[in-house]
């Protein structure tokens, strides 16, 4: 999709723009990794970055993230490394030696190098945005990343029959039962640095990734939602490709933004980015077995709204065999929203 500059931007910052993206998971980190190629002083590639910063959602309580949150009282560091990772200019040695997950029953069995890596520099700095910042700087990445929160933040939910469970590896399970979701402590703030950045954006993109245990998280943390909205950023919501089982089932692409919506009354969305292209007859009989639907607004054009936010469709699907976004697809679809 060729990208257009739109004039307002160009009177305002020549043919760069801010973008700040919020989520976490995988889905955060491949958008990154598409993004960071329009990040160049290159004045041929259109719309530049000029800044990219990254809003993660630092909730997680399963795996290595987990263990080390628990033993060392640190941020889970796991959506963040891979974030680093995705905005790293050194794809080989580097970015492999930071994914490397230690093989073993032993203590070390199951741990990323890069969360331990983060993990020691958080003690020796005694601040883990500070460590993040630093790793950064080793991976040579192509953007700023920011924690959603410093604070010990917990996910928590009501669900329907009134019982309340905790933790974010248990609530991407039940879905469907949430009555409400929200953080402990629930008076947790973001980082100034965040915020800061959310005012200054051009841009601002929320997802893809899981509804309730990537992409809500950063957005409950008290003051995002609400910095977000007095942004004069153009807004942009990205839908998942896929329904995923226990947490997403059945939801349509309105469904998710109507679940947003329902915990950030404050924000409203300008745009939202849909596939259009169908899966293969064989990742639909693949994903049908695991219980998960692709998502589309059936009955939807490019230029119909959902909840105010006017609908953008594009073929986002990567070429191999797992159902995929594209990466580069992805971003330039999602940076074409500041020049419509």
């Amino acid at each position: 999709m060729p990208l257009v500059h739109r004039n307002s931007l160009s009177e305002k910052k020549g043919k760069e723009i801010n973008y700040v993206a919020i989520g976490g998971g995988t889905g955060l980190a491949m958008l990154l990794s598409g993004l960071k190629k329009f990040v160049s002083s290159d004045k041929e590639v259109t719309p530049a970055i000029s800044h990219l910063s990254a809003i993660v959602a630092v909730s997680d309580d399963g795996g290595s993230s987990g263990r080390l949150r628990d033993e060392l009282q640190m941020p889970p560091p796991g959506d963040i490394r891979n974030c680093m990772v995705a905005l790293s200019e050194d794809s080989n040695l580097l970015s492999r030696l930071f994914q490397h997950r230690f093989g073993g029953v032993g203590d070390l069995g199951g741990h990323n190098f890069g969360n331990l890596f983060l993990a020691a520099l958080s003690e020796i700095t005694g601040d883990f945005a500070e460590a993040v910042r630093l790793s950064s700087e080793i991976l040579a990445s192509k953007g700023h990343i920011y924690p959603a929160t410093m604070a010990d933040v917990r996910l928590a939910a009501e669900l329907a029959d009134g019982t309340t469970v905790r933790g974010e590896t248990q609530i991407g399970k039940l879905g469907a039962a949430i009555e409400r979701l929200y953080l402990k402590p629930e008076d947790c703030h973001p980082l100034p640095e965040a915020l800061n950045a959310i005012r200054d954006a051009d841009l601002i993109s929320v997802g893809p990734g899981s509804l309730y245990t990537s992409l809500l998280p950063p957005l409950l943390v008290h003051g995002v939602a609400e910095a977000i909205e007095e942004s004069s950023a153009v807004k942009v919501f990205v839908c998942n490709l896929m329904t995923q089982p226990g947490e997403t089932d059945g939801l349509t692409a309105r469904r998710h933004l109507e679940i947003v919506r329902r915990y950030t009354p404050a924000l409203s969305f300008d745009r939202i980015v849909v596939n259009n292209q169908p899966i293969s007859d064989l990742q639909l009989s693949a994903y049908e077995l695991e219980g998960a639907e692709q998502i589309g607004v059936h009955g939807s054009i490019s230029g119909e709204s959902i909840e105010g936010a006017t609908i953008i469709y594009g073929n986002l699907l990567d070429a191999g065999e797992k159902v995929r976004h594209d990466p580069l697809k992805l971003a330039q679809t999602v940076l074409s929203c500041a020049v419509l």
